[in-house]
Formats: C-alpha cells, sequence, structure tokens
C-alpha cells in the first residue's frame, strides 16, 4: 500500500513533533514532509530547487503565521495555481480571529482548525484530520 503524503509548513518546532507524534500514532501510513516557511512550500509544491524530487501532496497542513511568505499568501497561491488547487489545505493555526477563519475560507481554504494548547487534545485533532482526509473523504486521484 502507498503511503499518504503530508506536506506539514510549520515554523514550530514544538507543533512539528507534536504533528510527527500523532501521526505515528494512527494506524493509516503516512510519510509527512515538513517545510519551515512559504517561500519552501511553494518551492516543494512547484518542485523547485532543492525539491525537484518531491512528491505531490495528498493533503497540505499550512499554519498561517510563517515566515518569508505567510500562509495567507501560501493559500492564496495554491487555490489560483490550476496544478495545486485540487490539493485539500488545513489550515492549522493558533488564531481564533473571525477575520483569519473568513479570509481562510476566502481563499479557498478546505478547513479552518484552531490548534488545541495540551497534547492529547492536539494529537485527537490531529488524528481526526487523517481520519477524515484519507478514511471518510473520496479525494480525486490527481
Amino acid at each position: 500500500m502507498k503511503p499518504v503524503n503530508i506536506l506539514l509548513v510549520e515554523d514550530s518546532p514544538t507543533d512539528v513533533l507534536l504533528t510527527q507524534e500523532a501521526l505515528e500514532t494512527a494506524k493509516l501510513l503516512t510519510e509527512l514532509f515538513i517545510v519551515e516557511d512559504g517561500v519552501e512550500a511553494i518551492s516543494f509544491l512547484r518542485r523547485a530547487g532543492k525539491y525537484s524530487d518531491a512528491p505531490r501532496p495528498d493533503l497540505i497542513l499550512l499554519d498561517l503565521n510563517l515566515p518569508k511568505k505567510d500562509g495567507r499568501e501560501v493559500l492564496a497561491e495554491i487555490k489560483n495555481d490550476e496544478g495545486l488547487r485540487m490539493i485539500p489545505v488545513v489550515v492549522m493555526t493558533v488564531s481564533r480571529a473571525e477575520e483569519d477563519i473568513l479570509r481562510a475560507y476566502g481563499l479557498h481554504a478546505n478547513c479552518y482548525i484552531t490548534k488545541p494548547v495540551h497534547f492529547d487534545s492536539f494529537v485527537r485533532v490531529v488524528q481526526a484530520i487523517e481520519n477524515f482526509w484519507f478514511t471518510v473523504v473520496s479525494l480525486p486521484t490527481r
């Protein structure tokens, strides 16, 4: 069985570690790719530079508050690119601001999740994302 490719766009080492641990406890076969800023995310998705052999992700977990190019800009580029727009993007951020939620959906985010503070809650959220997107939902095959 082929692993599910997930691109995590996250600059917080703690949140990266929490996501890795949550995915490891799940029963699905996943491969997690991590980039730390918006510029790297776009390079990965467009297979540019050091990412020339990068696989196409089946799902993107995107933080909004990123260095170099913020998550809103990344989301807009993904959803405006004919070759990338079909990849589901889950915004995972600390912001609960209504303006951030509205803007993310306006930019065609597939869902918006506020990151839980506690480890157990964080793990449950990541596992729920994984279960929903790879067990419940039917996704296009490219």
